[in-house]
């Protein structure tokens, strides 16, 4: 992989283990040497990945709508910024930029993105892992829910076996660089 997407809060959250995975995921990308590709802003996760990116002499790519750099939340330290004029724009970029996609805890818009990235995965628009990085168990409750949805029907299993969770940011993205078994669309696989 040569560049990841990240999806973060644009609040640092009430953890300090929050603002921690997100400096350890940025350092991790840089001494990989994997570009990141993120929302461009300045704060709160976002600020803290991209920060830690810049810090150990990687690769950050900002992808952010005009509305918040006249609101001066745009990352002045990075190394390409992509102004877009709104945030469908910005997704499709940054999805275009990546090869891969990591959500990082965060608010609705962080669960929006990656959401919209694991059901391009589905449909088969993409091959590109989706991964949650469930730092002090913050996305548990969301990984039970996705297991229920399973268990009801409405979530096939190897649709969610597409989503790579995992409590550790070096051992994600050692997991997201590993082939991952390409899950047939949804409309290629009849059930038996």
């Amino acid at each position: 992989m040569r560049r990841v997407c990240v999806f973060c809060g644009s609040s640092p959250g009430r953890q300090e283990a929050y603002r921690s995975a997100a400096v350890l995921l940025g350092e991790s990308l840089a001494s990989q040497g994997v570009a990141l590709v993120y929302g461009g802003a300045c704060v709160g996760l976002m600020g803290t990945v991209a920060d830690a990116v810049v810090a150990n002499g990687g690769e950050a790519i900002g992808v952010i709508p005009t509305s918040l750099v006249e609101k001066e939340l745009a990352h002045p330290g990075l190394t390409e910024l992509h102004v877009v004029e709104t945030m469908h724009e910005r997704k499709a970029t940054m999805s275009e930029l990546s090869d891969g996609f990591i959500a990082l805890p965060g608010g609705i818009g962080t669960l929006e993105e990656m959401f919209e990235a694991l059901t391009w995965a589905q449909l088969g628009f993409h091959q590109k892992p989706c991964a949650l990085l469930n730092t002090e168990g913050y996305y548990q409750g969301l990984v039970d829910f996705l297991h229920s949805a399973v268990t009801e029907g409405f979530v096939k299993q190897r649709h969610l076996d597409q989503l790579l969770i995992d409590s550790e940011p070096q051992r994600l993205l050692e997991r997201m660089a590993q082939p991952q078994p390409g899950a047939q669309p949804k409309w290629e696989v009849t059930e038996a």
